[in-house]
């Protein structure tokens, strides 16, 4: 994972704080799609690109929102190579599973922030929602961009609400209490480089874990029995955690499958129409164990666990 420091990239790793603790650096592209004509994005179908890689939950959030809201056809993707080496994310055409970038028939992902900023300085992730109009980045941050699906494309999306009026408030307070302990805690947990930031991290995700699992013996979804935003957020990291996080990021305390009510709600979610379509597992193991060599020298990518996420689930006892 490099960066590129005034359009010029490099192959600097994540630096750790002084007590060693990952620090994840902030998205830098931040605009809206706007229904209101408040900017210069206006929801239009064909108009936007959306830049992801199958690996990356941050990316799938962004894919389950446009499988959501009908967007599959108004949106259109390029799905990078799930191997991020010294030249960061690329395109592969090698791997069917890969769609390249139709936009600027880009090598590297760098590639694409360099075209909406010559002399951008920061990290080179996904997703990105790119403008094909104004040619350039409207946004590359997972929450902004699910909520621009959900609200913003007006005529463009369909009517369904994951984050209505009368919820938005939770929805958001439950989105940022999931996101430093559990989201990006598996992260801190994985990238730490010291004992005590490790410590510190991963007992964290476990008490985010074991707050969630309380909440859904209470009710069928986080904010009631409606599947709504704050669900997908935590969902894209649930699902990778028994098969990457669990052994990759030492986040082995519990395995998801040891909560009886995480479990059956990763199942519900997951057997939901159309759900599976926007997941790759093999991508997903070949990234985290594939192209982390400083937490996985050998490079070799696990067999297991082998999960069934077609097995009935419990959920529906909350409909009643």
């Amino acid at each position: 994972m490099g960066r590129m420091v005034d359009g010029n990239w490099t192959t600097e790793w994540y630096q750790p704080d002084d007590d060693g603790r990952f620090v994840r650096p902030d998205t830098v592209f931040h605009d809206w799609v706007r229904a209101d004509g408040s900017t210069d994005f206006a929801p239009e179908a064909g108009r936007y690109h959306l830049y992801v890689a199958y690996a990356c939950p941050w990316a799938h959030r962004t894919l389950l929102m446009r499988h959501f809201k009908g967007l599959t056809d108004a949106i259109d993707i390029s799905v990078v190579d799930p191997f991020m080496g010294d030249e960061g994310w690329w395109f592969n055409d090698a791997d069917p599973a890969n769609i390249p970038d139709p936009i600027h028939g880009a090598t590297y992902l760098r590639e694409v922030y360099k075209a909406a900023d010559s002399h951008y300085t920061g990290r080179v992730t996904v997703p990105i929602l790119w403008d094909k109009k104004h040619n350039t980045i409207v946004n590359n941050e997972s929450r902004d961009i699910i909520r621009m699906f959900d609200h913003e494309f007006t005529g463009v999306a369909n009517d369904r609400d994951l984050a209505p009026p009368e919820l938005v408030e939770s929805i958001d307070e439950m989105i940022t209490a999931n996101y430093e302990p559990i989201n990006n805690g598996v992260y801190r947990s994985g990238f730490a480089t010291s004992q005590k930031a490790y410590e510190e991290a991963v007992y964290e995700v476990f008490e985010g874990l074991d707050r969630c699992e309380d909440i859904l013996s209470q009710q069928r979804y986080l904010c009631g029995n409606e599947l709504t935003e704050a669900d997908i957020c935590l969902f894209t990291t649930l699902w990778r955690f028994d098969a990457v996080y669990f052994t990759h990021f030492k986040c082995n305390i519990r395995r998801i499958h040891d909560y009886p009510n995480l479990w059956n709600y990763v199942l519900d979610i997951y057997q939901q129409p159309g759900v599976r379509d926007t997941l790759n597992l093999d991508h997903t193991k070949r990234h985290y164990f594939g192209s982390h060599d400083t937490i996985n020298p050998t490079l070799i990518v696990p067999v297991g666990p082998d999960v069934d996420f077609d097995a009935p689930h419990d959920r529906g006892r909350f409909n009643n």
